[in-house]
């Protein structure tokens, strides 16, 4: 169990957090959610130390051990990957090293030996001698191949250390578990393995998410911040959006049901106030009337973006052929002979752990990438417009968010152009901010208003959700369903695909699994996963042959 008692965080004169005092208990998992700058992740690090708060304590059952997510993608480097995991239990690693050094000694002396022993009982206590193999195995889950395990961390790419971090936090079945954005930069099927470990952990977990799939997934409770407080809600997502709503519409109709007694009270006072035969009743009705009290009902703190993409012409019956195409980066073999058609009612999402090769396929179709060989054909019809899953580069410059989208516009107006910033939530003075100090959040939101404003009939999206708030997702989600365009998209979120694509892609060792189907019918089709265990096969046997 881990209980904050009182907690209250001040940030100069604004409290982000007020006298909070919640409980999370054992065999639960609670999802932490509210608006951005809400506070989530600084309550995480409340919980696990690394913020004191300004009053109040956090109380941790004895003898409990809490584990988190660590957010230092360079902090293990010169470690080895299982060491890192291992050290996601600091006391079973300590005595590891403990081990190692007495063992190493020449001069190995009876208190050594006495020391060694109770080391080693310890050590056994703790499952010390399947250590290495249960590391191994989550490494296995979230797809970080055996090769890998013995390597330094700073070999490894950013997505396989934040794999590997993931794995140290789940590491040794800690009591408490803290996971901040543990689904960030994870692909579909590390996902889904990481929802299955957690469905069946039997310890408390807390965790911030952004994906509304895995909340519902795997949380038993959801933990609400908003305005200073967080009220806790028993269910996932989806039930607390529907509770916290049904109860804003029962204090509403509450409200309005007061009102109307309030104003009937008020006509009788005022009618019989002077009427010697009616006083007492009128001063009844005063009394009556001081009683009432109507529900203070503040509106949330959430702020949701308006994304509506509207092509400026109708798309045609001829949009994109591919033939042949092929692509080697470093060596390997990206692209390997694609082809494929898309139609005008298509919206593909590209799904599977190799998110490389859909980077690189979309850098190709939007003209940032020459093929090796192969060809690709626009319809005459088509206008596109690319969202790329690294913007960096594009926010380099010293120019406002207004001028930055001023070059995209049709119309060259300002005030038009500022329509599309409100609805993306920069309004005023923020439509003065310069490019180069955007967060990751606010890039993406003027990324989508370029692309709004542009008026494309085909959108090409590498990751739009990476960096947005549960409300930006929950726009971006109805505005990509409302779209009467063409889109190939991928994301991480479980949700965004099956309620946006009605085509399903998938890249295995550079050859094209094509499917129309939902997202959940794509998972569960049979004839899918015999296709890729084929194409899995073949990259094996030429790996062999090569070798030969």
């Amino acid at each position: 169990m881990i209980q904050a008692s009182n907690i209250t965080l001040r940030l100069g004169k604004r409290a982000l957090f007020e006298d909070v005092n919640i409980k999370f208990t054992e065999g639960n998992c609670y999802g932490l959610i509210g608006a951005n700058g809400a506070g989530k992740s600084t309550f995480l690090k409340i919980m696990n130390g690394q913020i004191e708060p300004s009053k109040g304590d956090i109380i941790i059952t004895p003898g409990q051990r809490l584990s988190f997510l660590q957010q230092d993608h360079f902090k293990y480097d010169e470690y080895t990957v299982l060491d890192t995991i291992i050290m996601g239990n600091k006391r079973l690693y300590d005595i590891m090293q403990e081990k190692e050094v007495i063992y190493a000694k020449e001069d190995f002396t009876e208190e050594d030996g006495i020391r060694a022993s109770e080391l080693e009982g310890e050590f056994a206590a703790m499952d010390g001698w399947e250590s290495e193999s249960n590391a191994a195995s989550l490494l296995n889950g979230l797809g970080i191949e055996t090769e890998l395990h013995y390597k330094k961390m700073a070999e490894l790419t950013g997505s396989q250390k934040i794999k590997v971090l993931l794995a140290q936090a789940l590491f040794g079945n800690p009591d408490i578990l803290l996971l901040d954005e543990p689904t960030n930069h994870l692909d579909l099927e590390a996902i889904r393995w990481l929802e299955e470990f957690l469905i069946n952990f039997e310890n408390t977990v807390i965790v911030v998410s952004h994906d509304r799939y895995f909340l519902n997934k795997v949380c038993t409770h959801i933990a609400d911040i908003d305005y200073a407080k967080i009220q806790l809600y028993s269910g996932n997502y989806d039930f607390w959006y529907e509770s916290s709503q049904l109860m804003v519409k029962q204090m509403k109709e509450a409200n309005k049901k007061k009102e109307d007694k309030i104003k009937e009270l008020q006509e009788f006072i005022q009618r019989f106030s002077a009427n010697a035969s009616k006083s007492k009743q009128a001063t009844s009705r005063k009394k009556a009337l001081e009683k009432i009290e109507l529900d203070d009902i503040r509106p949330s703190s959430r702020k949701y973006p308006y994304i509506d993409f509207r092509p400026s012409r109708e798309i045609g019956n001829e949009v994109l052929t591919v033939e042949n195409l092929t692509k080697t980066i470093d060596g390997v073999k990206v692209l390997d002979g694609l082809s494929f058609i898309v139609g005008r009612e298509d919206k593909i999402a590209f799904v599977g752990p190799n998110t490389n090769a859909t980077t690189v396929l979309f850098k190709i179709l939007s003209g940032e990438m020459e093929p090796d060989s192969g060809s690709y054909k626009w319809g005459i019809t088509t206008n596109s417009a690319y969202f790329p899953k690294d913007n960096t580069k594009l926010f380099a410059g010293e120019e406002t968010i207004v001028d930055f989208l001023m070059p995209f516009s049709p119309e060259k107006d300002v005030t038009y152009v500022r329509g599309f910033m409100g609805r993306m939530l920069f309004a005023g003075e923020e439509g003065s901010k310069k490019v180069n100090v955007l967060s990751g959040g606010e890039r993406v939101r003027v990324m989508l208003s370029k692309m709004m404003i542009m008026g494309a009939n085909v959108l090409i999206l590498d990751e739009p959700t990476n960096h947005l708030d549960m409300e930006s997702i929950t726009a971006l989600n109805n505005g990509m369903i409302k779209f009467p365009g063409v889109a190939l998209f991928t994301s991480p979120d479980h949700q965004f695909i099956q309620t946006t694509a009605n085509r399903i892609m998938e890249i295995v060792n550079g050859h094209l699994i094509d499917k129309v189907a939902t997202y959940d019918e794509y998972l569960d089709s049979d004839e899918m996963a015999r296709k890729r265990q084929v194409y899995e096969v073949d990259a094996t046997e030429d790996e062999t042959s090569e070798e030969e």
